[in-house]
């Protein structure tokens, strides 16, 4: 390959690596946190520590969120029935704004032995920002109906964010993208990263294409 070729291959290279670098800006850091749950049931208090965590995706002008359980929580001294119980739960948002979202799931779609740690199904529900910044959502109260019974669940053991997220409130402007985080798959980029990845592509591509004019003009300036 000639050094001309050879320029022009890494100034395209670097242009596609620039962007890619640009567009991969941290969105969200996400982890799995242990919650201890103090359970008030109708046959008495329980007990349970199951690790939870929390997603996100954004969908118009709010956040879809997903609070799963990894262990089952509370029990039963009789069997469930299939789609027996109902869950629901809030989740606490905390930091550019302070609010609590309501999320629920399915009943349960199997059957639950007695006396045993109820698994929970995925929980779901909107949060629409009010105020731009990074927020955190936490786990709160949990609540299972079953059999025209309610347990509630409150953890016991302040546990700290499942997920930091940065968020931009409808009709308000990006903030910038908080470094050293992990990028959730389920999160895009801000639409500020974008832009930016764009402008950057659009800079670097530009510079290339003045390589390839001037190594064609070179080529034909030549006796």
């Amino acid at each position: 390959m000639s050094d001309r070729k050879r320029s022009t291959a890494l100034a395209l290279a670097a242009a596609l690596a620039g962007s890619a670098v640009l567009l991969a800006a941290p969105a969200a850091h996400a982890t799995v946190v242990d919650v201890a749950y103090d359970c008030k049931t109708p046959i008495g208090d329980k007990s349970a520590v199951s690790p939870i965590d929390i997603k996100a995706v954004q969908e118009g002008d709010g956040y879809k969120l997903t609070m799963s359980f990894q262990k089952g929580v509370s029990s039963s001294p009789i069997e469930l029935g299939k789609g027996a119980m109902s869950p629901s739960a809030v989740i606490v948002v905390g930091g550019a704004e302070q609010a609590t979202v309501p999320v629920s799931g399915p009943p349960n779609p199997e059957a639950a032995p007695a006396d045993t740690p109820i698994k929970i199904t995925d929980l779901s529900g909107t949060y629409t920002p009010k105020k731009s910044g990074k927020v955190t959502f936490t786990a709160g109260v949990l609540t299972i109906k079953a059999m025209g019974t309610t347990t509630t669940c409150t953890p016991g053991n302040s546990p700290g964010p499942a997920l930091e997220l940065d968020v931009t409130a409808p009709g308000g402007s990006a903030p910038p993208p908080a470094g050293g985080s992990d990028t959730l798959p389920q999160t895009g980029p801000t639409d500020s990263a974008l832009a930016l990845g764009t402008l950057g592509a659009t800079v670097l591509l530009s510079g290339a294409a003045g390589v390839l004019w001037l190594t064609r003009r070179g080529g034909r300036a030549r006796p």
